[in-house]
């Protein structure tokens, strides 16, 4: 009995250590003129659990080495086990010796439509096709976790990128709409296969580079600044060949608060030609760039 009890502590605590997300999980289902709120209090618990509780890489982890990120799900539609939802993604991480979490993702998926039965368990198979919920909540979470380790070290996020595209590729056979090249030019199909892109690669080296120059910012801010900036002014030779990108959106959506902060104070460097560039690659976020002062 002994030897049985001391197995299962050893089973939960290896399973404890061995989940990579901290993820907070909410449905919010206020659109809808539902008296009955219960099933969507259980959607979220199982969404929570499952991504919170699934060891999505087999890596050891400390409770604050994971990944904090958010899912935000928006019901706009509900009938019987049919759902129609919008998703927000969202995840950060820690800049080295502060307590400051840069955000690395900010995306919103709006044709996140599924299937749930209350109570049902949610369990990820790479290799089949389930449930659109369950390939939705798999892909981002590959996607965040490609994106945060691709933020340490150059292109370390490939692992799990190719696992989110072969869910995307598997997903296809299930008919829902956003894994298709067919529904449309901003979807999970394009974020994917544009990431793994070698045309793309300039962004994924502009995810690590800027983070380092934050992770320099307690040595030497201007330092820092600099490096920050030689990895936006980067982007340019990218939106020479891809004007408008999807995923140079995808990455402004993300970083664009923050890069006004980073360069509207501290150390004076010269910023007067990273806005003009900023204004060519992003001109949707102009009115922000125009609040950095120079």
């Amino acid at each position: 009995m002994n030897k049985i009890f001391t197995f299962l502590l050893l089973f939960i605590f290896g399973f404890a250590q061995a989940q990579q997300l901290n993820c907070t999980v909410t449905v919010d289902s206020q659109r809808l003129s539902v008296t009955n709120q219960q099933i969507f209090k259980t959607l979220e618990t199982s969404i929570s659990e499952f991504v919170n509780k699934t060891d999505w890489t087999g890596q050891t982890l400390k409770q604050n080495e994971k990944i904090n990120c958010s899912m935000y799900i928006t019901i706009s539609g509900n009938s019987s086990d049919q759902f129609t939802a919008t998703i927000q993604v969202q995840s950060s991480r820690p800049i080295f010796n502060s307590s400051y979490s840069s955000p690395v993702l900010n995306y919103n998926d709006k044709d996140f439509n599924f299937r749930y039965t209350e109570f049902e368990n949610l369990i990820f198979n790479p290799t089949s096709f389930d449930s659109n919920l369950v390939s939705v909540l798999a892909f981002y979470t590959y996607v965040i976790l490609g994106m945060d380790a691709d933020t340490f070290v150059t292109e370390s996020g490939t692992p799990s990128f190719e696992i989110a595209q072969n869910i995307s590729n598997v997903a296809q056979q299930g008919g829902s709409k956003g894994w298709s090249q067919a529904d449309g030019n901003q979807t999970r199909y394009f974020l994917i296969n544009d990431i793994l892109s070698p045309p793309f690669k300039q962004i994924r080296q502009t995810m690590f580079d800027y983070h380092t120059g934050l992770d320099l910012m307690s040595q030497d801010l201007k330092v820092s600044k600099e490096k920050i900036k030689g990895s936006l002014m980067d982007l340019a030779k990218l939106n020479a060949s891809r004007p408008n990108a999807f995923l140079t959106r995808v990455f402004f959506d993300a970083k664009s608060d923050e890069i006004v902060s980073v360069f509207s104070g501290g150390p004076s460097i010269t910023i007067s030609d990273l806005v003009d560039n900023l204004n060519k690659i992003s001109p949707l976020n102009s009115s922000k760039w125009a609040l950095i002062k120079y």
